[in-house]
């Protein structure tokens, strides 16, 4: 047994127990509900048809402004490619590849075609030269534009001339574009005269493959020209202007030239050519027309001494030419063209003849000039004053031209 001391229990509690606490407020207990029918939810407030239209009209016109903001602004992404394209053609191969190319004869969708191109007017180099009065050929650019046709591009090229020839590096600039074209793409190339191909002209298309003329026109004039060289005798006047008052004199007029090398001043008007002076000249221009009717000689098969001798620098007929060998026959245009179909191993009724078209606007905003690449531009008038022509053609002097006529026509 332990030795702690045992505690002892505490005495009952004489109070009742204390009752449970019981809810109060809306927990205290309350009587059951009787059990109530089943009623379906009420339907949700029908709104008014000015209601319903208003929020579909919104909800389309969202949809729709949503739908054309996305397409305006694909359309830009568009159109800002499309001009970078446009720009970076222009940039790249000047404006050849944004001229469309329209039919000039044939069905639009024929299969097969040949390039045509066109050399009218008085031909020069480049746009350095200047213009005419009455537009014409810059025949560095034409020579481009057949250098840059490949074999896929046409089944053959078309030169459609009207022209009284011009300078003898724009016109044999041409001629060798097409000799060249013929060796780099097994194609033929042909030659069909509008009306005249004179001169230089002759130049430019003697090597092609066949060479028709239309009724009426005029071929030839193979020979060159330099000129006019004036000369001023016994000058008592010169004429004034508004800013210049004119003078006269009793006693002549004389001009004089200080150069350096003999000959330096030749040309000049108020004294006579040497005769040392008008032997070179000559001999430059023996130069020239024997590269000319060397050229024509070996292109259409005439021995040369029949061209120096009996065709001259003359201009012919059609049936003429022909009986000479400067051409092959004569036909309408319709004939012209199918007859170059056939030559080219094509069927007509499958061919069209197409040819470059100026830019479209949009082209010319970027840079495209508003013409065909090769074709010179006629000089306008500015401010009111008349159109005066800027062509290195219309100077004179010591220039040798390949030309048929006055160029009084265009240059004024």
């Amino acid at each position: 047994m332990s030795d702690t001391p045992t505690q002892p229990s505490p005495p009952p509690d004489p109070r009742p127990p204390a009752p449970a606490p019981q809810p109060r407020g809306w927990g205290a207990a309350q009587p059951p509900l009787p059990p109530q029918p089943w009623t379906p939810p009420a339907p949700p407030p029908q709104r008014g048809s000015f209601a319903r239209g208003f929020g579909l009209g919104a909800g389309a016109g969202l949809g729709a402004g949503a739908a054309l903001l996305v397409l305006g602004l694909i359309g830009a992404l568009l159109s800002t490619l499309m001009l970078v394209g446009v720009a970076g053609a222009l940039g790249g191969s000047r404006q050849t590849s944004v001229e469309p190319l329209g039919t000039v004869w044939g069905a639009d969708s024929a299969p097969r075609k040949l390039r045509a191109v066109a050399v009218t007017g008085p031909i020069m180099g480049d746009a350095g030269d200047g213009v005419t009065l009455v537009g014409g050929t810059y025949g560095y650019e034409v020579a481009e534009v057949i250098d840059g046709l490949a074999a896929k591009d046409a089944d053959g090229l078309i030169l459609l001339l009207n022209t009284p020839g011009g300078s003898i590096n724009g016109s044999r600039a041409i001629a060798d574009a097409v000799d060249r074209y013929e060796q780099r793409t097994g194609k033929k190339a042909f030659a069909y005269v509008q009306g005249m191909s004179a001169s230089g002209g002759v130049y430019a298309m003697a090597g092609a493959s066949r060479i028709l003329a239309d009724h009426g026109s005029l071929v030839g004039s193979i020979g060159v020209i330099a000129g006019p060289f004036e000369r001023y005798r016994d000058v008592t006047a010169i004429t004034g202007s508004m800013l210049e008052t004119g003078v006269t004199t009793t006693g002549g007029i004389s001009s004089e030239y200080l150069t350096q090398g003999k000959g330096k001043d030749f040309g000049n008007p108020y004294r006579d050519m040497t005769a040392e002076e008008r032997a070179q000249f000559m001999r430059l221009l023996a130069n020239e027309y024997d590269a000319f009717v060397g050229w024509v000689a070996a292109a259409r098969g005439i021995e040369a001494d029949t061209i120096r001798n009996t065709l001259g620098a003359y201009i012919f007929d059609t049936r003429s030419a022909q009986q000479y060998g400067l051409i092959d026959g004569t036909a309408g245009r319709d004939e012209a063209f199918r007859d170059f179909a056939t030559a080219a191993g094509l069927d007509p009724a499958q061919t069209k003849v197409v040819m470059a078209e100026a830019p479209s606007l949009l082209a010319q905003l970027l840079g495209a000039e508003a013409r065909v690449y090769g074709t010179a531009p006629a000089a306008t008038g500015v401010d009111g004053q008349p159109a005066r022509a800027t062509a290195a053609l219309c100077a004179g002097g010591p220039q040798v031209l390949a030309y048929q006529g006055s160029l009084a026509g265009v240059c004024g």
